[in-house]
């Protein structure tokens, strides 16, 4: 069962990346702006613009553009990039890891601080404390996550200066890595000081991502731990002595969480999308940075492999879930 799940999500997944760069492709060339002679000067030659189209492979027709580019792409290669003249595949892996490690930072907390409010307000359910973790969800939920940033920006970084309010990490440093994924790699080089400062850099706009989600788990998990403790077998646990909070915590959490977890999956990936807006806020030097810069310089190759790669992403994550609430759910693995 778990075999065949996976064979037809893999098949879908490669005519889902087919649809998505057929759509990019077409939409992104016929919208308004030429990138060719954003390029240039203003007293460029007619000759000029046409050399640089030849170039780029514009001058041919649309369907033998798309041809090009997608043989280029089944071989790993993405295009150069019209504004860096840079390769695309290069440019967006070099960024990658600095939003993956940012969103990951961000779904952390949003579980933390979700599974913290989903559990007080299950152990205090019907009273006022309850409502007061309701109205909180509410409260996080009504503010889209670049308000929260600038609302966080205000606080501790005008009101009370305490984090760093752009940038990923400070230029004054010595920094060896040998990879993009800085937060984990100074981790495992014991490099603290610069875990700290990379921290100090992150931990705002990973707030900012995390309060709507954890608003969100924290509703889900809530109302399905409330629903698991009112059955037979968590009833009995109260019977032999636990008290509510180790009630809680070992008979309802485990099966509570399941529902959440295909929840998580799917908005992770809006919340990786979300990183775009949050990371021209902050100045953060990552993949969602990036791609509004090539929206604005109209770098047609640079924004077809931005686009597809959070395709594919998404794909992949939707997939990862999907398979682990397969294996975690005995009915959908024997079935």
């Amino acid at each position: 069962m778990l075999l065949k799940t996976l064979l037809a999500r893999l098949a879908s997944m490669v005519i889902t990346l087919f649809g998505v760069a057929v759509v990019v492709f077409v939409i992104i060339r016929v919208a308004p702006g030429d990138p060719i002679a954003m390029m240039l000067p203003p007293g460029a030659s007619d000759a000029d613009v046409e050399r640089l189209r030849a170039l780029y492979g514009l001058d041919r027709s649309m369907p033998e553009q798309f041809l090009i580019w997608l043989g280029g792409v089944l071989q790993g290669d993405f295009g150069t990039s019209i504004s860096l003249r840079q390769p695309v595949a290069g440019l967006v892996l070099g960024r990658l890891p600095a939003t993956l490690e940012l969103s990951a930072l961000a779904l952390v907390i949003a579980l933390v601080l979700g599974g913290f409010l989903a559990i007080f307000g299950a152990r205090h359910r019907a009273t006022p404390l309850e409502a007061g973790v309701d109205l909180t969800n509410g409260a996080a939920l009504s503010v889209p996550d670049f308000l929260w940033g600038l609302v966080l920006i205000l606080l501790f970084g005008v009101l009370w200066p305490v984090l760093e309010i752009s940038g990923r990490v400070s230029p004054r440093l010595d920094l060896p890595f040998a990879t993009q994924f800085y937060l984990v790699e100074s981790i495992l080089r014991l490099r603290f000081d610069l875990t700290a400062d990379l921290l100090s850099h992150m931990i705002m706009p990973a707030l900012a991502l995390a309060l709507p989600l954890a608003a969100i788990i924290a509703q889900l998990l809530k109302q399905s731990l409330k629903e698991v403790l009112n059955l037979d077998y968590v009833t009995l646990a109260r019977v032999r002595g636990y008290s509510e909070l180790r009630v809680i915590l070992r008979e309802g959490l485990r099966n509570a969480a399941l529902p959440t977890l295909t929840l998580v999956g799917v908005q992770f990936t809006f919340l990786i999308g979300g990183t775009v807006i949050v990371e021209r806020l902050f100045s953060y030097e990552g993949l969602g940075n990036m791609a509004i810069d090539a929206v604005i310089n109209r770098d047609l190759p640079l924004i077809q492999g931005i686009v597809l790669l959070f395709a594919v992403i998404f794909i992949l994550v939707n997939l990862a879930v999907d398979l682990t609430y397969s294996l975690l759910n005995p009915r959908l693995r024997h079935g």
